[in-house]
């Protein structure tokens, strides 16, 4: 076929086309910018974090009724493990010092949870389209864990501090108390005490504002 001899298209049609590229186009930026959500502006504060994200506080709320674990803990426990980022990652180790190789584990999201952690998630709730960068998915999972640690080894849905030493070092780790060997887990198991704790009081003096929050903690 030779293309000099083809016909060309009416000018409408040619700017239909057009018009029609950009629009998809734009449609592939905003979904793209749809999957990964920017971490909160005040992550220090959740008053002003669910102001921010209306949608996380129908999460935390669906998982605390779900599971059992409070506000303040959920978000305590994922702001020290992703720092609100959707796509958070460990840093990938360097070669030699400085040539970029594997990562240490395979934490993702919000949750940094590990591949085979999120599959047993998925396999034993059922919820296979689950994603550790959606901010629902991974305060649910954040439930289900805790859920397990409480069942499995009695601690309390309010003990932020037990609950992240198991979320940390698994199950089978917290049983052997593989913590205590970890005086720097110690420490950020206080500090994740000591935010959810902030987070609590916090909740307290907005609920108002938040409207229905009063019973999330």
């Amino acid at each position: 076929m030779n293309i000099n001899n083809s016909p060309a298209l009416p000018f409408s049609a040619s700017w239909i086309l057009i018009k029609l590229k950009y629009s998809l186009l734009l449609l592939s930026v905003f979904a793209l910018s749809a999957c990964t959500s920017s971490p909160p502006k005040n992550p220090d504060n959740i008053c002003s974090t669910f102001v921010e994200k209306r949608d996380w506080i129908k999460s935390t709320r669906k998982t605390h009724t779900k599971w059992g674990t409070p506000i303040p803990v959920q978000m305590a426990i994922i702001y020290q493990e992703s720092r609100f980022v959707a796509d958070a990652q460990p840093p990938r180790t360097r070669l030699l010092g400085f040539i970029p190789w594997f990562r240490p584990t395979s934490a993702y999201g919000y949750p940094q949870a590990l591949d085979g952690t999120w599959d047993d998630y998925k396999k034993h709730t059922g919820r296979w389209f689950a994603s550790r960068s959606n901010f629902a998915d991974a305060t649910d999972f954040v439930g289900w864990y805790n859920h397990i640690s409480h069942t499995r080894l009695g601690i309390p849905l309010g003990d932020a501090k037990q609950l992240y030493l198991a979320y940390h070092e698994g199950h089978g780790g917290f049983k052997r108390k593989t913590y205590l060997r970890k005086k720097w887990l110690l420490n950020v198991a206080d500090k994740v005490a000591g935010r959810s704790q902030m987070y609590h009081k916090q909740m307290s003096r907005c609920q108002n504002d938040l409207k229905g929050t009063s019973w999330f903690f």
